[in-house]
């Protein structure tokens, strides 16, 4: 329970426990026994939104739970909102909104890297580095503007000039981070490979191969798979769904030449594509486009034939390559998706704000007077403040909460 009203609601249930302090007490409502609980109390400010809050750790039964819910309604409380005591924490100046955001993806991490991204960005390493940047410019503004109040006084001569070097240095740094920001938003949302190639070359077993499941039906009739068939893996700490898809050819049928439709455009949204070809037969054209425009080669059944073509060679019916093949994808992975020691950008949100400042940023370079660019240095600290909440709308806000589980 967080709000005004905590402490009277949970006097409601049962005596108050001393602040902080863990204990054992019963719960009761209308002269019924509702539960035997641990209860604790924090009042504010030194609790996780900065409101009074109460805890009950309740026996975990459903009954318990409905009954214990139905007396704090009673007593005036209302059940949360999604994410509103975490919402709550940002408004009352507990957190900043990205390690707001980061509690969500805390949540959400299916993955131990997932979870190492997540626990730094909501421990504020990425609102530190923020800080860092916003005191620089703020630095910057200062510079200008007394350069513009105090342009006939004794100022040197080189302040304005300073400005504009520093300025450049600092839109550098966060082109940097903006070049960089794909890696954070791929991990926190994972990576999309496509297996595409000529039908018959083995794509479907290759899935079955890599994810150890049967989850592609496995035939030698060409064109068995029709529809995009996908399934969920962890390579290098990174959440990834394989994607296979029906043999790349013309085809008459309409059911399978919408197959190759979608095949095409799974190839055209994925992150990386492995274009398969067998080694047992003619390397077809589709899949050789694919290779020249940078998708992995991978030829399949060697164990029938001498390979064709380049590319990794593997066999899936007796599993020849098929490490060689999970270390080169964990690579790949880890260089499209991969966590590094710095927080970074992990939301189309943030690289958003980081693309106004540069452009801002730029602007100052191109001014034709001191007052216009020391008002494209404030756009630029106003949109690095959207980055933790600092200058953000009611509608941002609300979107950025609607994420949470109920409650948190």
């Amino acid at each position: 329970m967080s709000g005004g009203i905590a402490g009277k609601v949970l006097d409601g249930l049962c005596r108050r426990p001393r602040a902080r302090q863990a204990a054992l007490r019963w719960l009761a409502h209308d002269g019924e026994v509702l539960d035997q609980a641990i209860v604790l109390w924090f009042p504010a400010p030194a609790s996780y939104t900065g409101e009074d809050c109460a805890e009950l750790h309740l026996h975990g039964g459903p009954a318990v739970v409905a009954a214990v819910a139905d007396a704090l309604v009673a007593l005036g409380a209302r059940p949360a909102e999604p994410g509103e005591f975490t919402r709550r924490a940002f408004l009352y100046g507990k957190i900043d909104l990205t390690a707001a955001e980061g509690i969500a993806d805390l949540i959400e991490a299916e993955t131990q890297a997932q979870r190492r991204q997540a626990v730094r960005q909501a421990g504020g390493a990425l609102a530190a580095r923020h800080a860092a940047w916003s005191n620089r410019l703020t630095t910057l503004l200062a510079r200008q503007e007394a350069f513009i109040e105090f342009e006939d006084e004794d100022i040197p001569a080189d302040v304005q000039q300073s400005v504009m070097r520093d300025a450049r240095e600092l839109q550098g740094e966060l082109e940097a981070e903006v070049d960089q920001a794909s890696r954070g938003e791929k991990l926190r949302d994972g990576i999309r490979i496509a297996i595409l190639g000529a039908p018959n070359a083995g794509k479907s077993s290759l899935i079955n191969a890599l994810t150890g499941q049967d989850v592609a039906i496995v035939s030698p009739q060409a064109g068995t798979t029709r529809d995009v068939v996908s399934a969920r893996m962890v390579l290098a700490g990174v959440p990834v769904t394989l994607a296979d898809t029906a043999g790349l050819r013309t085809s008459g049928d309409i059911i399978e030449a919408e197959g190759v439709r979608r095949a095409t455009q799974e190839g055209r949204s994925a992150d990386l594509i492995l274009a398969v070809f067998a080694a047992d037969a003619l390397p077809d054209v589709w899949t050789q486009e694919l290779v020249e425009a940078g998708a992995m080669a991978v030829v399949n059944k060697v164990d029938l034939a001498r390979p064709s073509l380049p590319g990794l060679a593997v066999s899936v019916r007796t599993g020849e390559g098929l490490l060689a093949l999970r270390t080169c994808l964990e690579a790949k992975v880890a260089a499209l998706g991969g966590v590094t020691q710095a927080a970074t950008l992990t939301r189309p949100r943030h690289r958003a704000a980081f693309c106004e400042a540069i452009e801002s940023l730029k602007r100052v370079q191109l001014a034709p007077l001191p007052e216009l660019a020391a008002e494209s240095l404030r756009a630029a600290l106003r949109a690095l403040g959207r980055l933790t909440g600092a200058v953000d709308s009611e509608s941002v806000l609300d979107r950025v909460f609607s994420e949470f589980c109920i409650g948190k």
